[in-house]
């Protein structure tokens, strides 16, 4: 059986390396003198720059796993908009043009009728509170400001 060295990450094959075993039970198989030098002497292996622990840490070696990586497409979703279903999008998306055009067109046309109806009832108001008052420049402005300043610094 293949086993790996507990410190370097190296295959210690059957009949080489050495186990250690400590006082509280724990085994530890190192492949060599030196990993096991390195783990009695309490060094980091992701430190140490040919273990294989500092290899996968520092991302060394890793070519071929690259080119096998590819993105997914982004896929296409259509979603209800606030106040119209997907159905009605989409039967307004199918009309014809022309039936489209014409819709807009009588919708601009009712809009800027309400929009006469709208002004013809505020002009006879608005127009008797601008004959009565006929004052000086001096009333419209605000007391205590100048004519030509707006915010900022002083």
């Amino acid at each position: 059986k293949i086993e790996l060295c507990s410190f370097s990450g190296y295959k210690i094959y059957p009949g080489h390396g050495s186990r250690y075993i400590k006082s509280d039970g724990k085994s530890f198989l190192f492949v060599n003198k030196k990993s096991k030098r390195l783990h009695l002497t309490k060094r980091n292996p992701r430190k140490i720059s040919w273990t294989v622990l500092y290899r996968r840490k520092h991302k060394k070696g890793q070519i071929e796993e690259i080119s096998k990586k590819r993105t997914r497409k982004t896929q296409k979703f259509q979603k209800a908009v606030a106040g119209a279903t997907i159905n009605e999008i989409m039967a307004k998306r199918n009309q014809k043009p022309e039936v489209r055009k014409a819709q807009r067109e009588q919708a601009i046309r009712a809009y800027k009728e309400k929009q006469k109806a709208k002004q013809v009832t505020k002009k006879p108001a608005a127009a008797a509170p601008k004959s009565k008052s006929k004052g000086s420049k001096a009333a419209k402005q605000p007391a205590g400001k100048a004519p030509g300043r707006v915010g900022g610094k002083r």
